[in-house]
C-alpha cells in the first residue's frame, strides 16, 4: 500500500517560482502578497464594509472588490503601499541572506 502522507511536489518556498514566474517577477508577486495578506488581515480585524474602505482608500469600488477578492495582478506594489499607509499600516522590510552553498568535494 502506498504511503499517502509523502508530499508529492517539495516547494522552493516562493510558489510563483515554483509556477514558472522569472525570478524577478516571482519576487515582485511574493511581495505583494505579503503587502496584501496584511491589508486583508487589518481589513477583516476592523470589519470594514466595502463602502467604508472606498472612502478610506479613496478608490472606486471596483477596485475594492479586486483588492478583497485578492487579485494582486490588477494592483502594483505601489498601490498596495498607499493602500496599507492609509490603513495605518506600517511594514517593515529586513535584509536576510540565504545561506550560501558549499561546493561538494570531488
Amino acid at each position: 500500500m502506498p504511503n499517502d502522507n509523502k508530499p508529492g511536489y517539495v516547494t522552493t518556498g516562493n510558489v510563483f517560482a515554483d509556477l514558472g514566474f522569472p525570478p524577478q517577477k516571482a519576487l515582485a508577486a511574493q511581495f505583494k502578497a505579503v503587502i496584501l495578506s496584511a491589508i486583508l488581515d487589518e481589513i477583516r480585524r476592523r470589519k470594514y464594509a466595502q463602502s467604508r474602505l472606498v472612502e478610506i482608500l479613496d478608490e472606486h469600488q471596483p477596485v475594492i472588490s479586486n483588492l478583497l477578492r485578492g487579485k494582486i495582478s490588477k494592483m502594483s506594489i505601489e498601490k498596495l503601499l498607499i493602500y496599507a499607509h492609509r490603513l495605518g499600516l506600517t511594514l517593515e522590510i529586513r535584509k536576510v541572506r540565504k545561506p550560501q552553498r558549499r561546493p561538494r568535494a570531488a
